[in-house]
């Protein structure tokens, strides 16, 4: 009880003194409060960016993937050389699993796309288009057209907008498409253009089509299809659901989304770097503008000090104040920093600002900045610690000065 009281006393001297010089005061929780709200903003920055890339890249494969071990790292021959046999029983093996919403089947292939004058290279995928488009969500743009539908009557296709525009087609054109069957013959098929999509990536738009999986098995000559798409009721499932597919599935692999999202994994690689210095940037600078406050406010209070030592106060005591001191000073500037990083995130959920495409890139995306408890409580924790740390530093060495020159000191 004595330590306790002893300590609240301590603590209301060091507040006391903390209001002394307020304009010294004022300035260092100032910049210890930009910093804490620099240090907020930009890593809620990055994680509303790894949260953004981890769903566009989770919605484009699937959480899981389900297929043969030689579909991952083996180059085909041929098309569906390692494909999946019986995929709709092996659904519906999937779809038992309680995290599982949706079982997609894939069949991925390539070949020439034509409009009868110019023949070029296409990356087609074979989808499911009932829950395909429906899952995908804002991550691909319909810019032209209606959703694919199965047509057997007349097989129909969804072109990327930029391949669109390279072969002079819109909504209703017949083109053909010319690939290589899995025996290894030329085939051919007329279809006709459904609609123009996007996926904000002018690359993959150069090449992509994409066709309902009958009209896939159909021109390449097989029941087969290149992996299933398993997607989970939320993204934390999906380590646990893994084990449980791979017991389930042993003659197949199954991967993580992680696994196949290669400019998700460089981005956050990149992120953590930058941010990762920033935030030691201005932690140093923070740690030196409470060090200096510090610094000045023992200087003036040298007289002061000698004579509190003088009267038999222990010098732990004194270093004991200026370490609350610092710890007020350091609180309030994260505080404010917390606050002003909190609203600056809720003002652009109300007023959004749209971003710049980045490079590869064709679509801009929202500005969004993400609010993590850990990340705020880590920040704060830090600043804090750091504060009275160079607090505690500076008031130490400064008392070893003898007690007759503190009391000289004018």
């Amino acid at each position: 009880m004595k330590i306790l009281t002893d300590n609240l006393t301590w603590i209301r001297f060091a507040f006391h003194n903390s209001l002394r010089n307020r304009r010294r005061s004022l300035v260092t929780v100032a910049i210890a409060a930009m910093g804490t709200a620099g240090i907020l903003l930009a890593g809620g920055f990055a994680y509303s960016t790894y949260e953004g890339l981890s769903q566009a890249a989770a919605r484009t494969t699937g959480h899981l993937i389900v297929g043969t071990p030689a579909h991952f790292h083996t180059e085909e021959d041929v098309p569906l050389q390692f494909g999946i046999d019986k995929a709709p029983e092996i659904a519906q093996q999937l779809l038992s699993d309680p995290a599982v919403r949706y079982v997609l089947p894939r069949v991925d292939f390539s070949g020439l796309i034509s409009n009868g004058d110019k023949s070029t290279i296409m990356l087609a995928i074979g989808v499911d288009p009932q829950a395909e488009f429906a899952v995908k969500g804002p991550f691909l743009t319909i810019k032209e057209g209606d959703i694919l539908q199965a047509n057997p009557a007349q097989p129909e296709i969804m072109l990327g907008d930029a391949l669109a525009k390279s072969l002079k087609a819109n909504t209703g054109s017949d083109l053909t498409l010319m690939v290589s069957t899995v025996d290894g013959a030329l085939n051919a098929l007329d279809v006709k253009v459904r609609g123009v999509v996007s996926t904000g990536i002018p690359d993959i738009d150069k090449r992509l089509v994409y066709t309902d999986i009958n009209t896939a098995q159909k021109i390449l000559n097989s029941q087969r299809v290149s992996s299933l798409g398993v997607f989970l009721d939320n993204m934390q499932a999906t380590n646990a659901a893994q084990q449980r597919i791979s017991h389930l599935l042993p003659a197949m692999k199954v991967e993580t989304w992680l696994d196949e999202a290669f400019f998700y994994k460089s981005v956050r690689e990149l992120y953590n770097r930058i941010f990762g210095a920033l935030g030691l940037i201005i932690s140093v600078i923070v740690v030196f503008v409470v060090t200096n406050a510090m610094a000045m406010a023992i200087i003036e209070r040298t007289r002061e000090i000698g004579s509190l030592r003088a009267m038999g106060t222990m010098s732990s005591e004194l270093i004991r104040s200026f370490t609350f001191e610092g710890m007020f000073l350091g609180a309030t500037g994260a505080l404010t920093g917390a606050l002003i990083a909190i609203t600056i995130a809720v003002l652009l959920l109300i007023f959004p600002v749209q971003m710049p495409p980045p490079p590869g890139r064709s679509i801009g995306y929202p500005l969004l900045i993400t609010i993590d408890f850990t990340m705020y409580a880590l920040t704060l924790l830090g600043m804090i610690t750091l504060s009275m740390l160079s607090s505690g530093l500076i008031a130490r060495k400064t008392l070893q000065q003898p007690i007759v020159d503190a009391l000289a000191h004018n």
